[in-house]
């Protein structure tokens, strides 16, 4: 649906975006993460056409950017972290202003300013200058100008920026809604937000893609945890597999992190561990694959050393 190929984009000497290619189906909800000047903003710009790029090719349900502008921005939404809204509009005409910019006119635009008004909850201060709205009402305008249209590929930056809690699980379920007809790319400095609706996160550093790869393989590390009345650490060198056991604190038992060698199959390591305690007479009170967390691989993503490939997993 979206496919990027060998995409870059400098400004004089610096270079925002270096060689980056991905695709993105329809029905996927992707994050784009990656520290402040890591180019996440340069890909969504050039993505919207906003900007062009100096090398490579942007191409949405099998268009080209380049050679179809308009056809292709007709099929887009876009939020971009500064609000594209005038504080001067009643947020009524904004809207009716937004629909005609996709193109729509008549009975279609009021059918899908009616529709983006319910989706967002906006209605109640419909008749309010936009500039007399609070932050998260901004946000929320914001959001419904991007999703007039029924676009087919939705470019959110932020768009939880200023909502509440309430607020911020509607915005997710809205996601989730639109998810299920067009595809959906997020970029946030919020790592819930991703791990609360997203399937797959690209993460860049320094311009350049370092990692694709689908939520549950990055969740699911190679290392164990052992919780057992097992106390001799030695006891693991004869578990093929295990490079290393470290304890850890407990109030009861003994806890260890072991940390597996590459190759290695996590669930074959924990069968034959599960086996070789019992036949030592120990007692498992657990053993369990360890869980990351989001914001663990983002910081272990940039803090390895930059190589020329990217990761598939961290």
């Amino acid at each position: 649906m979206l496919r990027i190929e060998h995409l870059s984009r400098a400004y004089g000497n610096f270079v925002a975006v270096d060689d980056v290619s991905f695709s993105i189906e329809k029905g996927e909800i992707v994050g784009l993460l990656g520290h402040n000047g890591a180019g996440k903003t340069t890909i969504m710009k050039m993505i919207s056409g906003y900007l062009e790029p100096n090398r490579g090719r942007i191409e949405i349900n099998g268009l080209e950017i380049g050679a179809a502008r308009e056809a292709v921005q007709q099929q887009l939404g876009y939020l971009p972290e500064t609000l594209p809204i005038y504080p001067e509009m009643i947020m009524a005409d904004y809207l009716d202003y937004a629909a005609s910019l996709k193109g729509l006119r008549g009975d279609h635009a009021r059918t899908e300013i009616h529709r983006v008004i319910q989706a967002t909850d906006i209605g109640a201060k419909l008749l309010a200058p936009i500039a007399t709205l609070s932050r998260g009402y901004k946000q929320r305008v914001g959001v419904a100008q991007a999703i007039i249209g029924n676009p087919s590929l939705l470019i959110l930056d932020e768009p939880t920026n200023g909502l509440d809690p309430t607020q911020t699980q509607h915005m997710r379920e809205l996601i989730r809604q639109i998810a299920k007809n067009a595809t959906v790319m997020l970029s946030t400095h919020i790592m819930q937000e991703v791990d609360a609706i997203c399937d797959r996160v690209l993460i860049m550093r320094s311009g350049r893609l370092v990692l694709d790869a689908k939520l549950e393989e990055l969740r699911r590390s190679q290392n164990l945890l052992l919780h057992s009345d097992l106390d001799d650490e030695k006891f693991f060198h004869n578990i093929s597999g295990i490079k290393k056991a470290s304890p850890l604190p407990t109030d009861s038992g003994h806890l260890y992190h072991l940390s597996l060698y590459p190759g290695f199959d996590a669930t074959q390591v924990s069968a034959e561990l599960a086996r070789t305690l019992i036949e030592n007479g120990n007692s498992i009170y657990e053993l369990k694959r360890e869980q990351r967390d989001l914001e663990a691989v983002f910081r272990e993503v940039n803090e390895q050393p930059m190589t020329g490939e990217l990761n598939h997993a961290a």
